[in-house]
């Protein structure tokens, strides 16, 4: 018998917790030092930047240390400041302190870097210069440092238990991928693809759940009926700059398209992969439910060659019992992200995708949106279990701190709600 998630963790697809350990219960994040997250380059990137800038070498590589701010409004600030147009290979949460790489094109403003500038709670400094543009293969994963506060048991038996089941964990999506209380990406990705563009804006501006701030529920209340209350628009806060911009388009007379694409390209893109992270988490959830093995392969079943103590993916193969012999290798079962090339086979996986796409009402061919081709996925593939490497942890006081190292893509929350099993994710920093 599974335990089951919390509601907030249904919404988001998750339905129940895939180890049978008791949580140590406990909060994450309570300060920005308390979550430390770093990403993980391949060394041979790093070993070929040269420390000048030269005619082969042209391309400025960053590094971005940030504490309290998310990478896209980090992003955005460093390029009002420096002029400096950024391009990051992975979004890191606002409530954690994290480094990641960026690259830019050849700009005379690089020079002036090189000892390092701070702008607020963002230092950008620079690391050398590349023969190409920093590109998302040139990311391994992540290492993560974190320390869970108030636990209830932090008993060294209860842990030895949960890193023995580590491997049944699944590779969910985390709810930061959902909005985190708010819980609406996916709904816009669905409206987008349903080509129900009006709804979709709706949604952003407007839509609430019970784990919404009461401030956040009153001000969304009165974006209900923006046109004809247009001085809601000062009332916004800073952090609601999404829905400033799509109400100040509606209120110059743009239809909904013009309205979203108001969304900077990376945040907009974020909505249809969140609906395809939604199915890819019910996926998921039934194949943990039946049962199924996440790290042995059957017949069918689509996998990833990883070197053993690797992070790094290799070919995706078709299982048989003729290649599973290939000495340091392990096949990693995956499961596909739906799009328009999503043509189902007949392995376990692909089988509950079909099924879930059709109470949806979706088909592939929905994922190619003629009316806003930026949008549109052709699919893609996710390892089902959360891979990860050198998990150690310590205790300290009523404290534990973990530490462990993470394929890019993976939530490290995914593996803290398992270890905690949060009653209420959100009061507990998830």
């Amino acid at each position: 018998m599974k335990i089951l998630s919390p509601e907030i963790d249904k919404l988001a697809g998750i339905s129940c917790y895939a180890t049978s350990t008791i949580g140590v219960d406990g909060q994450i994040k309570k300060n920005y030092t308390d979550f430390f997250v770093q990403e993980i380059l391949k060394d041979d990137f790093l070993r070929q930047l040269s420390s000048s800038q030269q005619s082969n070498f042209s391309f400025p590589i960053y590094k971005i240390e940030k504490e309290g701010i998310d990478s896209i409004h980090a992003v955005m600030l460093l390029r009002k400041k420096t002029g400096l147009n950024l391009k990051i290979i992975g979004m890191k949460d606002a409530k954690a302190t994290t480094i990641q790489y960026a690259s830019s094109i050849r700009s005379p403003n690089s020079r002036k870097l090189t000892e390092g500038i701070k702008i607020g709670p963002v230092m950008l400094s620079l690391v050398g210069y590349s023969k190409k543009p920093l590109e998302k293969n040139n990311l391994i994963g992540n290492f993560f440092r974190i320390r869970i506060t108030n636990t209830k048991k932090p008993y060294s038996n209860d842990i030895m238990k949960f890193i023995s089941e580590i491997d049944k964990i699944g590779n969910y999506y985390g709810l930061q991928r959902f909005g985190s209380e708010r819980l609406v990406t996916h709904l816009v990705g669905k409206a987008i693809l349903n080509r129900e563009f009006d709804k979709a804006v709706k949604i952003l501006m407007t839509y609430t759940t019970k784990y919404d701030s009461k401030f956040s529920i009153e001000i969304r209340e009165k974006l209900n009926d923006v046109r004809n209350n247009p001085s809601i628009v000062k009332e916004i806060p800073k952090g609601m700059d999404i829905e400033k911009n799509l109400a100040l388009e509606i209120l110059n007379g743009k239809n909904s398209i013009a309205a979203l694409r108001s969304i900077p390209i990376t945040i907009r893109r974020l909505f249809v992969q969140a609906f395809q992270s939604f199915l890819f988490n019910k996926t998921l959830s039934k194949a943990i439910e039946n049962d199924f093995s996440l790290t042995k392969p059957e017949i069918n079943d689509l996998c990833f060659e990883v070197y053993k103590n690797n992070l790094e993916f290799g070919k995706i193969r078709k299982y048989n019992n003729k290649n599973n012999s290939k000495k340091g290798i392990i096949m990693l079962p995956i499961i596909r992200l739906p799009g328009y090339s999503f043509q189902p086979g007949n392995n376990r996986f692909d089988k509950i995708l079909k099924d879930y796409m059709s109470l949806e009402n979706m088909t592939a061919k929905d994922f190619f949106i003629k009316e806003m081709q930026e949008l549109s996925e052709s699919g893609g593939f996710r390892q089902a279990s959360f891979y990860c490497k050198d998990f150690g942890y310590r205790i300290e006081d009523n404290s534990i701190i973990v530490e462990f190292s993470a394929p890019k893509g993976s939530y490290a929350t995914i593996l803290l709600r398992e270890l905690i099993k949060p009653v209420n994710p959100i009061l507990a920093g998830f």
